[in-house]
């Protein structure tokens, strides 16, 4: 992007620096900003404004790659529950809201993780409308019809093309497999069907999850997409699940073929016919593989206690929750290839099955080796609101904290899980890494999540605080591109964010 010579020229003045992709950990320095981007010290400051950030912890803008803010589900969810859209946040907030709630918590980009191709056009018109962020989609486009044709015939060059258009025409940055052919499983074969990654799909005999998975990951990475495969692996939410993500691990491992596994704390669940003690934790053998295996990176969908909305591009999932619930749910599809399941949700602490969703969360960031190779999300809205982030934070960084959170969940997740035992706490830097510099990475933004020259000049500033969630709920400044647009939770400007689009 060129510099935009209108924009602000300053220079942030002594502040505390995390900027883990250039090794930069607590360093007290300037930073300066010229048209829209951060640049190297000039020789001539006389242009620039000084803007006083003695005292102040400084990072880049945060990037959210994995969210819902946007298209027809996002729409029905916030009509589905009228009492959660009356209270503040509202548990789907408007576009307009959206933009400034994730503003002001220093967040400064933003991905919708499970567009359809045929809502693409109504994502991105109302994407148009969302202040300050800048934001891309992740295209649902192996559930089109045609897709799965030269899938199972396996047309590579075919496959190829089709994704390639639908990139192109949607505007999408990433291509999202959500349940590989679980909706061609639920059309024919109706609720409750689940399947694992070696059964061939109705009709499609040539075609199992495991084969579209490879195959579209191939196409993917042919097409040199700045983010991998993002992939939602069957069997969302179901007991006994954990062997279901260790397959789908193993399918991409076999090869080294790169791929993003999405909200993997709702894919590692033990239980069922075959597992002894019935529900809980799949986390420990799943982390070990992942650690070995660093062709793969993953989000979390950490599940925070409250009332929020589900919504998910695996209708299937939706209504076997609904029906384990009891909820009311909607579904709504596009020329019968592609759509989403919506409901509302109450997770709870005194709940055997939420507690042990809160807890396997946290096992995955806590066990996993290597930040970099992780993003902080909570899958938002599905396991909590993005406002949420600064109390998952301080559920990492405060050992202490989490303890006394433990402490109020149901008392046989906290005999079984090993939370108990896990006294790691991240640091600033840490949090830094899977909040910005991991998910900018991860998700192909190489201007983004780092506060080197040539960066966009997307920086959060906080004041210092051992209570993290309240530091990181309230940064003292925010810029986007240079250009301040929020300041103690206060929105100030609201300038158009970006597009960003693969094919752009």
């Amino acid at each position: 992007m060129t510099r935009d010579a209108s924009l602000p020229r300053c220079t942030l003045t002594g502040g505390t620096i995390h900027d883990p992709a250039n090794e930069r950990d607590g360093v007290v320095d300037d930073i300066h900003v010229a048209g829209g981007r951060i640049v190297s010290p000039p020789a001539d400051r006389s242009a620039f404004t000084r803007i006083d950030c003695r005292g102040l912890v400084i990072m880049p803008g945060g990037v959210d790659l994995h969210s819902h803010v946007a298209g027809p589900k996002v729409g029905m969810g916030r009509r589905i529950a009228p009492q959660l859209a009356r209270r503040t946040p509202a548990a789907v907030p408007t576009i307009h809201a959206t933009g400034a709630l994730y503003a002001a918590l220093g967040y400064t980009t933003v991905f919708d993780a499970a567009i359809a191709t045929g809502a693409a056009a109504v994502a991105h018109r109302e994407l148009a409308e969302l202040p300050i962020l800048d934001k891309g989609i992740y295209l649902l486009a192996a559930d089109d019809a045609a897709v799965l044709a030269a899938l199972e015939r396996d047309d590579k060059a075919l496959v190829r093309r089709l994704l390639g258009d639908a990139i192109h025409t949607g505007r999408g940055w990433a291509v999202k497999v959500a349940s590989p052919g679980g909706g061609v499983f639920w059309k024919h074969r109706g609720r409750g069907d689940h399947h694992d990654l070696d059964t061939p799909l109705p009709d499609h005999a040539g075609l199992t999850p495991r084969r579209l998975l490879e195959r579209v990951a191939d196409a993917v990475e042919s097409l040199h997409l700045p983010h991998p495969l993002h992939v939602h692996t069957a069997n969302l939410g179901l007991p006994g699940n954990w062997r279901t993500l260790l397959e789908t691990m193993r399918t991409f491992a076999s090869t080294g073929r790169r791929a993003h596994l999405a909200h993997v704390q709702f894919h590692s669940y033990a239980g069922g016919a075959l597992d002894e003690g019935s529900f809980g934790s799949g986390v420990e053998p799943l982390a070990a593989f992942f650690d070995a295996h660093d062709n793969l990176t993953l989000d979390v969908g950490q599940v925070l206690f409250g009332e929020t909305v589900a919504m998910t591009g695996d209708a299937e999932a939706a209504a076997h929750l609904a029906a384990a619930t009891g909820a009311a749910w909607s579904a709504h599809d596009l020329h019968l290839e592609g759509g989403c399941g919506i409901l509302p949700i109450a997770y709870r602490e005194t709940s055997l099955v939420h507690a042990w969703q809160w807890a396997i969360g946290l096992e995955w960031f806590l066990t996993v080796r290597d930040p970099w190779r992780i993003a902080l999300s909570t899958d938002h809205p599905n396991g909590a609101h993005f406002t949420a982030y600064p109390h998952l934070m301080a559920l990492l960084g405060d050992a202490a904290f989490r303890r006394a959170a433990l402490a109020r969940i149901h008392p046989r997740v906290r005999a079984r899980s090993p939370l108990a035992r896990i006294d790691r706490e991240y640091s600033l830097q840490e949090l830094c890494i899977v909040t910005r510099a991991a998910p900018a990475r991860i998700a192909g933004l190489p201007t983004k999540g780092h506060l080197g020259p040539g960066a966009d000049a997307d920086i959060a500033c906080y004041r210092p605080d051992r209570d993290l969630a309240r530091m990181f709920s309230m940064p003292a400044k925010v810029f986007k591109s240079g250009v301040l647009v929020a300041e103690d939770g206060v929105v100030r400007e609201t300038p158009v964010g970006r597009t960003l689009a693969a094919s752009s």
